[in-house]
């Protein structure tokens, strides 16, 4: 039964914190429901955190599905998502919400909304094409009941994670300030990169199996 190791869903869970990346949408959040109630900023939060786990369970068990209709294959896909994480990431390290996540137009239509944990919040500032993408990528690594499984129960645990980091936003902020919560968002930008090199790397050796043969110049 295919299944991966411990030490492989630990970083793919870290790497999906990393994107989803709660910590640096606490800014968003605390801007979008400045208005609200304490008792509706907690609602908003449910919600987000519902939201995030939805679209990303949906594209766990559908993902494989919308590849082979539009004829994607998994590797093109790789080096797709790969590219689309760095280009998140690169804004990331530059501490900026990359227009791919949350465009601004999206950031003052919702200011005029009622609600605004499934857009933006929820999609697509933290279950963004990124995350998606992993997500997907993910599943494709193993096929086995198992295996989908353990991703449930991690993107239950980012999910969970979303919900604790927006409801603890006040304290967050306030511990942090907006120094500290750059520094993590750089962080969490500096593994994104690496997830998304490994990615793109692990595609072109599909779509072009002679570079698998390369030996690399550094022992």
């Amino acid at each position: 039964m295919p299944l991966g190791t411990s030490t492989e869903y630990l970083k793919s869970l870290a790497a999906l914190v990393s994107i989803v990346n709660p910590v640096g949408a606490i800014p968003v959040f605390i801007k979008l429901t400045e208005a609200q109630t304490p008792e509706e900023r907690r609602r908003t939060c449910r919600r987000t955190a519902l939201t995030t786990a939805l679209v990303l369970l949906v594209s766990l068990a559908l993902g494989e599905a919308i590849l082979s209709f539009f004829g994607i294959t998994i590797a093109s896909f790789r080096v797709g998502g790969g590219i689309l994480i760095m280009m998140i990431a690169f804004s990331m390290l530059h501490a900026q919400t990359s227009p791919i996540r949350h465009t601004e137009e999206e950031a003052r239509d919702s200011l005029e909304r009622d609600t605004v944990a499934v857009v933006p919040l929820g999609i697509p500032l933290l279950a963004g094409p990124g995350a998606i993408s992993t997500v997907i990528l993910n599943a494709q690594r193993y096929s086995s009941t198992p295996h989908y499984l353990i991703l449930v129960i991690e993107i239950l645990a980012v999910a969970l994670t979303v919900r604790l980091c927006l409801g603890s936003a006040s304290f967050i902020a306030r511990l942090l300030g907006r120094t500290g919560i750059n520094i993590v968002t750089r962080i969490m930008g500096l593994i994104m990169t690496a997830v998304g090199v490994e990615f793109i790397a692990a595609g072109l050796k599909q779509l072009f199996p002679i570079l698998a043969t390369v030996r690399p110049l550094l022992p």
